[in-house]
């Protein structure tokens, strides 16, 4: 005969059951890969909530196995421009998701007071942001942040910052916490004279600043790799510790964040407009080049650094694309992205600016938003050197709770 008393056997019964609703519970049966993508989707503080609901789960949002998951495009920063409203500019982020707020706060309100500021890259789920002084609306600091964990570092400008157009940021969370600005400080900016200017090169960058915040100074390369110069909303993409840059000249600009390796990448083909630089894009361990020929848009493969070799590794007809639905897209259409984990490139097109996704593998055209026509797609002048388009800034959520000399 059994010793166990009736209320025993009662509460050992009703463990297991439990158990065994857990055990076959919907959520123990997702990947962590699925898992992750929808945890990457919630506010940071109830991600940090996430952290108590078990072992795994701890483990995933966890910063060390953070840099095992998949990284997830979540929304994009941007710009909108109405002239009957003060301020007549505005920032905005967009979700990826059907969520109808962003989750992030655009205001980035959690940055030290100043005069204005703007965004000026994305990188691994850190901002650089300009940041004009309220004391003296001339000058300025740099700042690196992380929307997600609303960290901040300031960055001390340099004597030529404010006349800076082209700064870019360097990060790596699976190398280090530490992050590189990238200062590309043209000639005239530089203090070269007007009659010594060159002429064939309108805004010729002359020398490259690079801030370690690792060593929490700035070192000063000359540029002695042959003349390129970059437009103010270039899109740049750092990949393998190397920053690359879309230039004026039909070529990638390459530097490492020593400033001691360059390369010069000639684009696999022209864009449709001579004067119209495609994007480059990091995804799935590889380097992408999109552009558009007026006919179709193609994406390409960069193999080899040395020899610029680049494979084409999608294109598809405009008719194809867009079909009868979005035809009046096929010119008034910008790439502003590939997904990093998927074949997935994301396009903006139309006079309501629709954000949509193209899948390269089942070719197929999603709908995701409208994001309004306050958001200036078309392309403007650049000064006398070519056009420019409001950048989009991706934003992977970064879940690491530190950040080198973080506010």
């Amino acid at each position: 005969m059994s010793s166990s008393s009736p209320r025993t056997a009662m509460a050992r019964d009703s463990k297991k059951k439990k158990k065994k609703r857990l055990k076959g519970s919907p959520v123990s049966k997702l990947t962590d890969d699925i898992l992750a993508d929808i945890i990457s989707r919630v506010p940071y503080k109830s991600t940090c909530c996430c952290k108590c609901v078990s072992t795994r789960w701890r483990d995933l949002i966890s910063y060390q196995c953070r840099n095992k998951m998949p990284q997830s495009i979540v929304g994009f920063f941007y710009e909108g421009y109405n002239e009957f409203r003060s301020p007549k500019k505005a920032r905005y982020f967009t979700n990826l998701s059907r969520q109808r707020y962003p989750l992030v706060d655009p205001s980035l309100s959690f940055l030290p007071n100043c005069e204005s500021l703007d965004i000026l890259d994305s990188c691994n789920g850190l901002l650089l942001c300009r940041c004009w002084k309220v004391t003296d609306p001339k000058t300025l600091d740099y700042v690196v942040c992380n929307p997600t964990t609303q960290k901040w570092v300031a960055v001390p400008a340099t004597d030529w910052s404010s006349m800076v157009s082209v700064a870019r940021l360097g990060f790596d969370p699976a190398v280090s916490s530490h992050f590189h600005v990238f200062e590309f400080i043209d000639e005239e900016s530089w203090g070269i004279s007007e009659d010594e200017l060159d002429g064939d090169c309108c805004g010729r960058i002359e020398t490259l600043a690079i801030y370690s915040s690792k060593a929490g100074a700035w070192k000063y390369q000359t540029v002695e790799h042959g003349r390129f110069s970059i437009p103010k909303n270039s899109v740049s993409t750092f990949f393998n510790g190397i920053l690359h840059l879309a230039n004026l000249f039909e070529c990638i600009v390459a530097v490492d964040v020593e400033g001691a390796n360059w390369w010069l990448i000639d684009v696999p083909e022209l864009p449709y407009y001579a004067d119209c630089i495609g994007g480059i894009f990091p995804s799935q361990g590889r380097l992408y080049f999109a552009d558009s020929d007026g006919s179709k848009l193609s994406i390409w493969v960069l193999e080899d650094y040395v020899t610029g070799k680049w494979t084409l590794k999608h294109n598809v007809s405009h008719l194809q694309l867009f079909r009868t639905k979005y035809s009046s897209y096929v010119n008034n259409y910008e790439v502003i992205s590939i997904h990093p984990e998927h074949s997935l490139v994301f396009i903006v097109g139309g006079v309501e600016k629709t954000l949509m996704s193209y899948d390269m593998d089942s070719r197929k055209l999603c709908f995701i938003r409208q994001l309004g026509s306050e958001c200036k797609l078309e392309w403007q002048w650049w000064p006398e050197c070519g056009k420019k388009a409001p950048p989009f800034y991706p934003h992977v959520p970064l879940f690491s709770e530190s950040l080198a000399d973080e506010h």
